[in-house]
């Protein structure tokens, strides 16, 4: 009553929910987090309310918890890390400010997700570039900030590709605009003068926007993005290189990725490209057992200039490099249509979540590496599960070149059933053996999630001790997030 009475005059009192089962459902996702209940869930519906929410947070010293998308919730940065918290779900702030196709920008609130912004986008003959099958109800904002992989490795300049200017309220409270949209006065006076929030750098020379990437709201909230879209093709062909082993696909990629050839540009293994196409566990199955145990897709778009030839030339140039390296492209394999796969890579998850399919509950373990060395990570992953009697034909496996091929995302999606006592306790076992063995092999995990986070940051003090400077300037009563990365 006394926490409903203090935001009263922020919110509407409809706008804040406090009923056990709602706390409840904030209080636990599928990661091994340990849960916490908040004392309370606020969903504001304008922007300028999450500043005051944030300056009245600081007032009463009560933690604030950032939640964008929709669930389920797979890796603990939403479950409150100490008690006493409130959620602040942005879900319901849904505006879509602008979509300049000249610039090619798109700006829109936090709430927004992917079926939303495509939808505003394709009107104007754009799409924006996405991580491999989000969720329906997944927040860009949220999506983008956390680093999510996107599939196009030759459009990713920076690991934010294609986030460009933010705003910020910071965790005492004041707010910043950041990127070249950090100099305008107004947003409508910035439109008239054909301005554009396209570069993230500033204000001055600072990228701010970088701070909060990856922090898991530990530093603020961001509140509206923009973002660099692309052109709707005209023309799209998704093709297959099948492979037996991992190994015999490195180099072909590195070929390509070397003239910048492709657009989404992948590697899946059987079980992963199994759970995307398949429907039902019985349908999965079978495609693991039809499908090659290898594959690395290879999207060409031919956009409003000259379509046809680019995909053309493209597709001639990287059926001569696969051969080169005793490899055949082809629009089918056993088990796959090319048209069917692109389709599924173009749209959101099919329900339930396409890792959830399988057996209802899923742990994955993805990190930084190079993907000369991804092939050792399997091994690995595999010794591993053979100790514990984890089924090796069970484990997805997903490697998405970044950075224009500088390095690359490595994931393992392990499926378990949540309901089978036995299996969970092992799955548990088993995460955590391998999160272990990956890092003493050398896996970055950029994105450090629960105990990821204890391994990244223990390694690393004189990091630990600048981020805690940084986390002591924009939020010294430590009111964001607490309890999470070395916070």
């Amino acid at each position: 009553m006394v926490l409903k009475e203090g935001l009263a005059g922020i919110v509407s009192p409809d706008c804040i929910f406090n009923d056990p089962a709602i706390l409840d459902d904030y209080s636990r996702d599928i990661s091994y987090i340990k849960p916490v209940k908040p004392n309370a869930v606020i969903k504001p519906e304008k922007i300028d309310e999450v500043q005051e929410i944030v300056r009245w947070a600081n007032q009463t010293k009560t933690p604030l918890v950032p939640v964008s998308s929709g669930p389920p919730h797979f890796h603990g940065d939403t479950v409150p890390g100490v008690s006493g918290a409130v959620v602040v779900d942005l879900s319901g702030l849904k505006r879509i400010f602008r979509v300049d196709r000249r610039n090619r920008v798109a700006m829109f609130e936090a709430g927004v997700t992917y079926p939303e912004i495509q939808s505003e986008l394709a009107k104007q003959g754009m799409r924006l570039t996405t991580p491999l099958l989000p969720r329906s109800n997944k927040s860009v904002a949220a999506s983008l900030l956390g680093r999510e992989p996107s599939l196009i490795p030759r459009l990713q300049w920076s690991s934010l590709e294609p986030l460009r200017c933010t705003e910020i309220v910071w965790g005492d409270g004041q707010k910043l605009v950041t990127g070249d949209a950090g100099n305008w006065t107004s947003m409508e006076g910035a439109w008239e003068r054909k301005q554009a929030a396209m570069s993230p750098t500033g204000p001055g020379q600072h990228d701010f926007y970088r701070f909060v990437s990856g922090s898991q709201g530990s530093l603020g909230i961001v509140t509206w993005v923009s973002v660099k879209c692309e052109v709707l093709p005209e023309l799209h062909k998704l093709f297959f290189v099948p492979a037996q082993k991992l190994d015999d696909l490195i180099d072909f990629m590195y070929q390509i990725l070397k003239f910048r050839y492709a657009d989404e540009l992948l590697i899946l293994n059987n079980a992963s490209l199994a759970a995307i196409l398949g429907d039902g566990p019985g349908r999965i199955k079978k495609l693991m057992a039809e499908l090659p145990p290898w594959a690395a897709l290879v999207g060409i778009a031919g956009r409003n200039i000259l379509p046809r030839e680019r995909v053309e030339y493209q597709e001639k140039d990287i059926s001569d490099i696969a051969r080169k390296f005793g490899l055949r492209m082809a629009t089918t394999i056993p088990g796959a249509k090319s048209d069917e796969v692109l389709r599924a890579l173009l749209n959101t998850s099919k329900e339930p979540y396409w890792k959830l399919d399988y057996k209802g509950g899923f742990q994955d373990i993805f990190f930084l590496t190079t993907l000369n060395r991804t092939p050792e990570f399997v091994s690995s992953m595999n010794s591993l599960a053979k100790a514990d009697s984890y089924p090796i034909t069970d484990i997805g496996v997903y490697i998405q070149p970044l950075h224009q091929g500088a390095n690359c995302h490595c994931e393992f999606i392990l499926p378990y059933d949540p309901k089978n006592t036995k299996e969970a306790t092992g799955m548990q076992q088993l995460f955590t053996k391998a999160s272990e063995a990956f890092f003493k092999q050398g896996a970055f995990y950029s994105r450090p999630y629960g105990i990821w986070a204890d391994m990244a940051y223990k390694q690393d003090t004189q990091s630990v001790a600048v981020l805690k400077k940084i986390k002591g300037i924009f939020d010294p009563n430590n009111v964001m997030n607490p309890g999470k990365l070395c916070f």
